[in-house]
């Protein structure tokens, strides 16, 4: 294949084939500027090279058929499916269609995804190409877009194609993107001249100039010059080359002409489907089709739209001859039992010259043609609708439910929406437009939500409804865009609806509320207002959604309550991995961070099973933080690496900016200042603009504890003040009473110590209504540093005693600032027992910065203590240590694979990196290792 002028291009795409091993290319461009010429070379390319490839191209009457996409792209090798782990096995099998699905998670089909391709790699590297990917269903292009950002080291490599101003989840894979532009003037000389030769000189500079460098303009244009070689100057490239291809089109055979309406409007390019709807839609034949038109020409008659046409009698026999006439003229190919349009264009352009009688009669021929696929059988009816019309409106909207259950969200909000605009009664379309705006929010399409939301208020609606729509919308970001006064709103919508007798729409709409108290500020009237309403719902008292509003409102009022229902709900944790995610959530808020930690633990395994990964990213990040606070680095470093992963690929900015400022309290704390420095300054960006106050709250606690470990003590107590001040948008009201014992050494330190005092009055008040573990530890930290000299040692020994079982960072830190107190007061031979003490419990947590400052207090108590050295396992990154770790409890790569939503190759390929690091060379090696840094 010839192709003038795109050396640059296809060098590059070259470049993949020739060394497949991960990721690839997102080719964009304009409409005909040569995309799918580029892909084909490098198909052309990859085919000699020995790659096995897999297409997929995506088609605009597609895009409401979830997994209509991966379903092309994975038919060729459907049979490894079997070979899938069963949770993949299943989901992929449901969502193609392959079996009855049940309840699909689309990140397990994401998963299922990668693995078929890399078992099918391994046998042969993959050349994966996706065309037309704006085209492509949500649910598959969100699948390839999983696959891309996950095949690092496997031989597989996608190439995808993008129309210029469009969007697709692909974009943000990670594929390298190739920009193709237009071509330059000699190429595009050559092109012409190569299609048209001999033009006239005139006719030659005009198209020229007309085509602009466009290949596709460049090839058919001359067919649309007039006798007297003009074009039409006053439509876009688009437009003429669209209405080049309408006049071709125009003097085909009426047969053709309603063959070719019927290929486009069809989703798929069989052959056979295509000549049996052509048939039906060349006469009426059967009495199904005579009613369906009659019916639908008297809605068209009633609307004013159309007159209904005169019809043939008796359906036809039509055969591939049918097509010959547009093969002849380049508008379609035939390619073994498929019927493919040589260009997008040509495919829209179709439509756009048939009636409107004419195209519901192909929608409808089609209709017949597919009784046997009912989603698409529900769209072919409802395009050629007329009006309100029930019986298609239920059956898009079961069409929205089998979408559903194959984990096609996007899919069932598309018809949801289509049925409501269908329903004959009021109630039944804002029920539907309700339900798909409820199915957008939890898919995060947030202009799509705000749109139906806005229709279905624009209909006389139920009490019910009305609070569903008015709180609908809070569902994005936890509310933190949205003004802090929608708290009291809120409080109020779930009053009315509880007074109705709605009790779980109220308990929802208060939960939304709830989470707003904890990214923003409502201030404690609208508190007040939400903990009446809530304590009025008919729920049990251990209802765990009561027990995490109480705490995300309250977090010290209601502290001693939420405590209790804590610990008592422990003994259950495993059982619901939502639950125990908000579970989580609520101990974090009250300083329980051990409890916390435990339920978030019990939390991710269930959410990675079900593939939940909005929700996993949340509990990963509230792991994170709770064990960073509680010092265990080892674990807190993997999953604030993945929380972070998650909270990009999910579409939480807020997320990913709290795992990203969990990182940086990581660093600070390992004595990392400049990355911890980094990492903070990006979470602040991320979080600054719409004072997502918990993402700040952190930062300056990762900021205030580099700054300790640097020495720059004014610097840390300005630094942590800030979260203890309500003007400062770091202040948030649970957050800022666990950073005390950081802000009391920093304030001794800075010679602040009497500045303090009065800023903990405000805390102790806190501290008499919750037993909160971090707030009690953290003021018996303070006190004792504050502490006049003859009364430290009573407050010292009172830290030690109590009980800090799970809280061994905290145990350590008390035991360094008493050493060097001290050591102060010249009781050199006792203090060296605790900065010993403090100092092994920092090396074996990896607080490096801790341990540092541990070793020079020894030092100059008179004692030696050696460098310490680096543990091996900090010579991995993140996502190593996590493989690391799994791999050490004894799973398999697939087991591994399963969990962190890799194939299991690349968790192969990453373990073989990490066993020179470690120095082991085999898994036994590995897990003794890891245990003995554990046990140090």
């Amino acid at each position: 294949m010839l192709l003038f002028g795109r050396k640059a291009e296809l060098s590059a795409l070259a470049e993949f084939v020739d060394r497949p091993a991960g990721r690839g290319a997102l080719v964009c461009g304009e409409a005909g500027i040569g995309k799918t010429a580029l892909v084909e070379a490098t198909v052309a390319t990859a085919t000699a090279a020995g790659l096995r490839v897999l297409t997929t191209t995506g088609v605009e009457a597609e895009r409401h058929l979830a997994y209509a996409g991966l379903h092309q792209l994975l038919f060729p090798i459907r049979a490894g499916i079997d070979a899938l782990p069963a949770p993949q096995r299943d989901a992929l099998r449901g969502a193609l269609g392959l079996a009855e699905p049940g309840e699909i998670a689309p990140y397990l089909v994401g998963l299922a995804t990668l693995s078929l391709l890399a078992d099918a790699a391994a046998d042969r590297p993959l050349l994966v190409v996706a065309e037309d990917v704006h085209w492509l269903d949500r649910a598959s292009a969100d699948a390839l877009a999983f696959v891309a950002r996950r095949v690092e080291s496997e031989p597989v490599v996608v190439v995808a194609t993008l129309r210029e101003d469009e969007r697709s989840p692909v974009q943000d894979a990670g594929l390298s993107t190739i920009s193709v532009s237009r071509l330059p003037d000699e190429a595009a000389a050559h092109v012409l001249d190569s299609v048209a030769p001999g033009l006239a000189p005139d006719v030659r500079e005009r198209l020229l100039r007309e085509a602009a460098g466009n290949p596709l303009a460049l090839t058919e244009l001359p067919a649309a010059v007039d006798e007297f070689g003009r074009l039409d100057p006053a439509l876009p490239l688009s437009g003429r080359l669209e209405r080049a291809f309408t006049a071709r089109v125009a003097a085909l055979p009426a047969p053709t002409r309603t063959a070719l309406l019927v290929a486009a409007l069809n989703e798929s390019p069989s052959l056979p489907e295509t000549l049996t709807a052509t048939g039906l839609a060349l006469g009426p034949g059967t009495p199904a089709v005579e009613a369906r038109l009659a019916d639908a020409d008297t809605h068209a008659l009633e609307a004013g739209l159309a007159e209904p046409d005169a019809r043939t009698a008796g359906a036809r026999l039509v055969e591939p001859d049918v097509l010959a006439p547009a093969v002849e003229v380049r508008l379609v190919e035939l390619r073994a039992g498929a019927l493919v349009f040589r260009h997008p264009l040509i495919r829209s352009a179709v439509p756009a010259a048939a009636s409107l009688a004419e195209r519901r009669r192909a929608h409808l021929a089609l209709a017949d043609t597919l009784a046997q696929h009912p989603d698409r059988r529900a769209w072919h009816r409802a395009a050629a609708s007329a009006g309100p019309d029930e019986s298609v409106a239920a059956e898009l909207e079961r069409a929205a439910d089998r979408a559903l259950r194959r984990g096609g969200a996007a899919a069932a909000v598309a018809a949801l929406e289509r049925a409501a605009r269908l329903s004959e009664a009021r109630d039944a379309q804002a029920a539907r437009l309700l339900r798909a705006a409820e199915l957008a929010v939890e898919s995060g399409r947030r202009d799509t939500a705000e749109r139906l939301v806005r229709d279905a208020q624009a209909l006389d609606l139920s009490p019910r409804r009305r609070a569903t729509a008015a709180w609908l919308l809070s569902g994005f970001e936890d509310g933190v865009r949205e003004d802090v006064s929608r708290v009291a709103e809120l409080a109020e919508l779930a009053a009315s609806v509880a007074a109705d007798g709605e009790t779980e729409p109220a308990a929802r709409i208060l939960w939304g509320a709830a989470m707003r108290c904890f990214w923003s500020e409502p201030g404690a009237a609208a508190r007040e207002r939400l903990l009446a309403v809530t304590d009025r719902l008919p729920l049990p008292a251990d209802d765990p959604r009561l027990v995490s509003i109480s705490a995300y409102v309250a977090p010290f009022e209601r502290g001693a309550d939420v405590l209790e229902r804590l610990r008592a709900l422990a003994g259950s944790a495993g059982a619901d991995p939502a639950t125990d995610r908000h579970l989580g959530s609520a101990a974090l808020q009250v300083g329980a961070f051990d409890l916390a930690a435990r339920f978030s633990a019990a939390a991710v395994p269930g959410l990675r099973a079900q593939g939940r990964l909005g929700l996993l990213t949340r509990a990963l990040a509230v792991h994170a933080y709770s064990l960073c606070r509680l010092g265990d680095l080892a674990a807190a470093v993997p999953a604030a690496a993945e929380a972070a992963t998650l909270g990009q690929e999910t579409g939480q900015p807020f997320m990913y900016g709290l795992a990203r400022a969990v990182q940086a309290e990581i660093a600070a704390l390992r004595g990392e200042h400049d990355e911890a420095r980094t990492l903070a300054d990006e979470a602040e960006r991320v979080a600054l603009p719409s004072c997502a106050r918990p993402v700040l709250a952190t930062v300056q606690l990762a900021r205030g504890l580099a700054a300790l470990s640097e020495g720059r003590f004014d610097d840390a107590f300005a630094g942590l003040s800030r979260l203890l001040d309500p003007a400062d948008p770091a202040y948030q009201v649970a957050l800022r009473a666990y950073c005390v014992a950081e802000l009391a050494e920093a304030a001794v330190r800075a010679g602040q110590a009497d500045v303090l005092r009065d800023v903990l009055c405000d805390l102790e008040r806190a501290a008499a209504a919750t037993p909160s573990p971090a707030l009690h530890i953290g003021l018996r930290y303070a006190r004792a540093v504050l502490a006049p000299t003859g009364e430290a040692d009573e407050l010292f020994e009172a830290a030690l005693r109590a009980d800090l079982t799970g809280w061994p960072a905290e145990r350590g830190r008390v035991h360094l600032a008493y050493g060097e107190w001290l050591r102060r007061q010249r009781r050199v031979v006792e203090s060296r027992t605790h900065l010993r003490t403090a100092r092994e419990t920092f090396d074996a947590l990896g607080l490096v910065a801790w341990s540092e400052r541990a070793r020079r207090e020894l030092r100059s108590a008179g004692e030696a203590s050696p460098n310490r050295d680096a543990h091996a396992r900090e010579k991995l990154t993140p996502h190593e240590l996590s493989i690391a770790q799994l791999a050490a409890e004894g799973l398999t790569n697939r087991e591994i694979g399963q969990r962190l939503y890799l194939s299991h190759r690349t968790v192969g390929t990453h373990l073989h990196r990490i066993f020179p690091k470690l120095g082991v060379s085999s898994r036994a090696d590995l897990a003794r290792t890891l245990r003995a840094l554990q046990d140090r």
